[in-house]
């Protein structure tokens, strides 16, 4: 969600340079510890954060700094991120690659050396980075994974068997050896039928669970979903429940309020859970609302949506993994978007313990 907040960029300054092929990424998976730390045989990734970052290219540029101390503090195995808006590499008229970011005019060279410059600082060079980006400065997501990690298979499109990227760039799933990881940035459900919104956010959910239905492995989803399961995942329930634009009330009452608020989102929301037999990691452990910390999206501190705030950003997982689970949290607190890194998203983490496969590979240290 980005329509009520939109940050100013401010001008960063740039670090040493770095090689140009070192920020981008083929579709082939990297070899684990191939350019790190040597994981320990079986390991997987345990450590996750997500981040709706609207924009990452401006939050290199002006607030990648802080955001480094909080992965440094967090040390998680992968970082996964939405709304990279950053556009993929083809010139003009030409077939697009979204794996790949846009070098082919002055200025997209300058982004790019912006990206370069920031993946080559620590933390982020302990990682190997996987884009799908949309052909303009909209949406996107990428993966982070540290090198130590070697996944068995990239894809970009729900339907898995499909080269394809989804349209926009809102899909990354990376297949471990014993679990699937689902990064997405959900399209928003927008406020009028007529705009074809409500359509595309309906045909989403519809793959959305055909997808949950079919997963041959246990499944942890994370990024933006664009949607608050519940009136506990708002601050202010009536107000969000109420909402307008211009005054426009849908005919049908379902699709009434705040987009990824409306009856219809929440209902369809419950029932990928449900079928797809998923946890919200927040809720199982944090069972109270928590005004201070415990939305994920805060609207602009001035104008009408100040103070109002949204869980839109989630770490789904499968009931299998739920015992697991050690935490899930919220990085950000307050409506003045303290921990927020200059989006309006504030980053969620994820941590599970060791299954029980990997503890028992674990060696014991001598007497």
């Amino acid at each position: 969600m980005k329509r009520f907040f939109q940050p100013v960029p401010k001008d960063g300054s740039p670090a040493k340079k770095r090689p140009a092929a070192a920020a981008d990424s083929g579709d082939a998976p990297a070899a684990a510890g191939a350019g790190g730390e040597e994981g320990s045989p079986g390991e997987e990734p345990r450590k996750f954060l997500t981040w709706n970052a609207n924009s990452l290219l401006l939050r290199m540029k002006s607030d990648w700094s802080a955001f480094s101390q909080l992965v440094a503090r967090l040390d998680p195995d992968v970082i996964c991120v939405q709304e990279v808006r950053m556009p993929a590499a083809g010139s003009k008229g030409a077939p697009k690659n979204p794996s790949q970011l846009k070098d082919d005019t002055s200025s997209s060279r300058d982004e790019k050396q912006v990206v370069l410059r920031a993946l080559l600082s620590s933390p982020f060079k302990d990682y190997r980075v996987w884009w799908s980006l949309s052909d303009s400065k909209y949406a996107g997501t990428a993966m982070f994974i540290k090198k130590k990690f070697g996944p068995k298979k990239v894809s970009f499109n729900l339907d898995r068997s499909s080269s394809k990227h989804e349209t926009d760039g809102r899909v990354i799933i990376v297949e471990f050896e014993s679990f699937l990881l689902l990064n997405t940035y959900a399209p928003n459900n927008g406020w009028k039928e007529e705009e074809n919104s409500f359509q595309r956010r309906r045909k989403w959910d519809k793959r959305m669970l055909e997808f949950v239905q079919r997963v041959d492995k246990p499944l942890i989803w994370c990024g933006d979903l664009n949607v608050s399961h519940e009136e506990i995942d708002v601050s202010h329930p009536d107000f969000f429940s109420s909402a307008k634009l211009n005054g426009y009330t849908p005919p049908n009452k379902e699709d009434c309020g705040q987009p990824g608020f409306t009856p219809a989102e929440r209902r369809r929301f419950e029932n990928i859970l449900s079928q797809g037999k998923l946890v919200d990691a927040y809720r199982h452990l944090h069972k109270e609302k928590d005004l201070d910390s415990g939305f994920s999206w805060s609207g602009h501190p001035i104008g009408k949506y100040r103070g109002k705030r949204m869980r839109i950003d989630y770490f789904v997982v499968s009931e299998q993994l739920k015992d697991r689970i050690i935490s899930c949290e919220m990085h950000g607190r307050g409506i003045e978007l303290e921990g927020f890194y200059g989006s309006d998203h504030c980053p969620v983490s994820l941590e599970l313990s060791k299954a029980a496969t990997e503890a028992s590979e674990t060696p014991k240290p001598s007497s």
